[in-house]
């Protein structure tokens, strides 16, 4: 199978934490369907197995009229294809019965949308521009609109966030019957305003005891409600997981259109430009990412052990394979990798130090 990712580069403002390429304008949103389309058209060879796949992301893609998302739909979407999950990231504040009728004429049957926050003040200090009520009242119209599969996110370790209120948070969320969870730690990325207000002072990252206090309760409450904690930060209900997103942790090709929009095609790796104006200029844009051999097995490596299902060495070369295990023994010995299966597993409890982990078996 392969999947198919859009990226619409589009906000109505930019989210303090946001490093994704975003912009907060759509001035050029009608050239941008038409090059999304063109693009298709010219790289859909790329996709040597059959599409199961669409998403639809961003920036925030449910600010596009219903017109400018049909024309897209009706480009890339192959005549007779039956999809295994077609998403579309979506914003509370655009949510309304006559755009969700419309992403179900097209054929969307999943919407994954940005929540981040039950709490008004934690939403405000991020610059989030939706309330806890309006995210409520989102999800009972997604859901009366027939969509079965609904994700959202939270983000825990937001500034003036409590333990208290991070667990009220998620207790309303999982309340609503979503089926997804995406629940991720906040963190303070470089270029983001976020990040410049800590460098001022005038916020003060959450600190690692609360950080894990939070992630402990998010694991927990997330258990106790039937879902399957199946990646670092992805719970589901049985049945339900994410299978565009599971893509980029199995090796599952996939191409990317739009400005930013990464692409593999089971070997290469292309990324095209992180601008409308270069995207735009030029068809295709895409530049190759150049990848050793020990740079392909990281990411496996990576990608493999950020999953409940971990990694299984006999997917890496001999060599390779053996210097990985060496540099397991001491993790092994800790509890902190298990084999189940024969696979090397992060068990969840200590998911919260996978990147140390992972560093120290990345291949150098």
């Amino acid at each position: 199978m392969a999947g198919l990712y859009i990226h619409i580069p589009y906000c109505h403002s930019k989210c303090a934490y946001c490093d994704f390429y975003s912009r907060p304008d759509n001035g050029n949103i009608d050239m941008l369907a038409d090059a999304i389309a063109r693009e298709y058209d010219i790289r859909k060879s790329e996709l040597h197995e059959p599409l199961q796949t669409i998403y639809i992301g961003g920036g925030t893609p449910s600010i596009l009229p219903d017109a400018v998302l049909a024309r897209i739909v009706t480009a890339v979407r192959p005549a007779g294809v039956s999809l295994c999950e077609f998403t579309i990231e979506a914003n509370p504040e655009d949510i309304n019965p006559r755009r969700l009728d419309c992403w179900r004429a097209l054929g969307i049957d999943r919407v994954s949308m940005g929540v981040q926050s039950l709490n008004d003040t934690e939403l405000k200090a991020v610059g989030r521009r939706h309330s806890a009520a309006m995210a409520l009242d989102a999800i009972d119209m997604i859901q009366q609109a027939g969509f079965g599969k609904i994700s959202c996110d939270l983000i825990y370790g937001l500034p003036t966030q409590t333990v208290e209120s991070w667990r009220d948070s998620l207790s309303r969320l999982l309340d609503t019957g979503i089926s997804h969870l995406s629940a991720y730690s906040l963190s303070y990325e470089e270029g983001t305003l976020l990040y410049a207000r800590m460098i001022m002072g005038r916020v003060t990252p959450a600190d690692d005891d609360t950080v894990a206090l939070m992630y402990e309760s998010l694991t927990a409450m997330a258990a106790e409600r039937g879902f399957h904690h199946y990646e670092i930060s992805n719970f589901a209900l049985p049945g339900f997981e994410a299978i565009h997103n599971s893509s980029y942790w199995n090796s599952t090709p996939y191409l990317g259109l739009g400005p930013s929009a990464h692409s593999f095609d089971g070997s290469v790796r292309r990324v095209n430009p992180a601008s409308v104006k270069k995207y735009l200029q030029q068809m295709p844009s895409f530049e190759v990412e150049s990848e050793s051999t020990a740079d392909r097995l990281n990411d496996i490596i990576i990608t493999a052990l950020r999953t409940d299902t971990g990694l299984d060495p006999v997917a890496l070369p001999v060599g390779f394979r053996n210097e990985v295990e060496r540099s397991a023994r001491k993790w092994l010995n800790r509890s902190m990798l298990v084999y189940q299966n024969d696979r090397i597993v992060i068990p969840e409890r200590f998911w919260l130090m996978a990147d140390a982990i992972m560093r120290d078996l990345i291949i150098v």
